[in-house]
């Protein structure tokens, strides 16, 4: 590469740097407000939190890696032609064609980190996730171990402790046991522990009382105890067995193994199928965001006025090709064999930038006739 490509090379790889950091701190803040509120408020601790958010981060960058290479094409090419460096270039000789070589540089080099999130890191962070949240399902201190909550561990029962002291005896605790719609279950003691046997969990309650209410007879009876053993193992490893989702399974694995694959994970083919070639065609639409952004600006020119007018058609091409790439997603789940849908947004960005180069290195084309005539 010349002094030229390497340099504008660098100025996309670090602008493209800047604007990924910038748009995934934006999203994953909105996002770590939702999983701090509901994992802290569950009991976990601040470490659980981190390990959740950073399993979160490869899908995250995944989606905002089109964004950022399209804004650092943007960015970059507005900025050398507000500095006449592309115009320099260009009296010099170098055509749109040679102008573009670094871009396509760059829009491979994030085609390959895109392969590397699409294929391997994304189904691993994933699958780790889903890992992580099953130990959580299992933990019986972070289900149930809150104080001054009303927690809902099952549909139809409610949870409450006063207080736990620190060598984890509860106190006030109350269990409304609703699971069975003829009657409810009330129970409060004094004191509980939570005991553990085996693969069974039960609270011992002490000092406390039993009402029943069967709505049949409209009948309330009550039960004093001095201690109460109460199985709560349905509570605490409920839906902790898992397989695996489609989304977690390697691409290596998807080849020729559609059908098992879509047996374990309860998918439909045409899923696999979907999550299989979306995962190539995710890359080709990173390099071709970039050339479209690149090709875009240079159709026009120097001007005093700056470029925005073809920066925000550029946009408007990025936003109608995604559109074009979700509204194709609904066709392929219904019929596998339309796989090969998913790659016409890559390709109709990849053969817009060709186009727009083409009449980059003719500004006549562009020109009204009269001035054509005039020239």
């Amino acid at each position: 590469m010349s002094k030229f490509d390497r340099y504008v090379l660098s100025q996309l790889l670090v602008l493209f740097g800047f604007f990924s950091l910038i748009l995934v701190a934006v999203f994953w803040i909105n996002k770590a407000v939702s999983l701090f509120d509901k994992l802290i408020g569950d009991g976990q601790s601040a470490m659980v939190f981190l390990q959740f958010s950073a399993l979160t981060l490869p899908s995250l960058i995944e989606k905002m890696i089109p964004v950022a290479s399209f804004a650092a094409t943007v960015y970059v090419t507005n900025r050398l032609n507000n500095e006449s460096e592309l115009t320099v270039m260009q009296a010099t000789g170098s055509s749109p064609w040679r102008l573009a070589r670094p871009v396509i540089a760059f829009g491979l080099v994030i085609m390959v980190m895109m392969s590397f999130l699409t294929h391997l890191l994304v189904p691993i962070s994933v699958q780790q996730l889903g890992l992580r949240e099953a130990e959580i399902t299992r933990n019986v201190t972070a289900k149930l171990l809150s104080e001054g909550e009303f927690l809902h561990p099952s549909s139809g029962v409610t949870f409450y402790i006063g207080s736990i002291d620190p060598d984890g005896g509860l106190n006030n605790v109350y269990l409304s046991d609703r699971r069975e719609p003829s009657k409810t279950v009330t129970y409060t003691s004094a004191a509980a522990y939570l005991v553990r046997n085996g693969t069974s969990t039960n609270l011992i309650m002490v000092d406390g009382m039993a009402q029943q209410y069967v709505s049949a007879t409209q009948r309330l009876s009550t039960t004093s105890f001095s201690d109460f053993s109460y199985d709560i193992s349905a509570l605490t490893q409920r839906d902790t067995a898992r397989g695996r989702t489609f989304r977690e399974v390697t691409t290596f694995e998807m080849f020729g193994k559609r059908d098992q694959i879509s047996a374990e994970t309860n998918a439909r083919p045409a899923q696999v199928a979907r999550e299989m070639h979306d995962r190539f065609a995710a890359p080709l639409f990173s390099i071709a965001a970039a050339l479209v952004g690149f090709s875009t600006l240079l159709m026009g020119g120097f001007s005093r006025f700056g470029v925005w007018r073809q920066a925000a058609f550029a946009l408007a091409i990025l936003i109608s090709l995604e559109a074009v790439r979700s509204a194709l997603v609904g066709p392929l789940e219904r019929n596998d064999d339309l796989w090969p849908v998913l790659y016409i947004p890559a390709l109709l960005g990849l053969l817009i930038s060709p186009l727009f180069l083409f009449i980059a290195a003719r500004p006549t084309l562009l020109r009204p006739s009269r001035l054509r005539g005039a020239t």
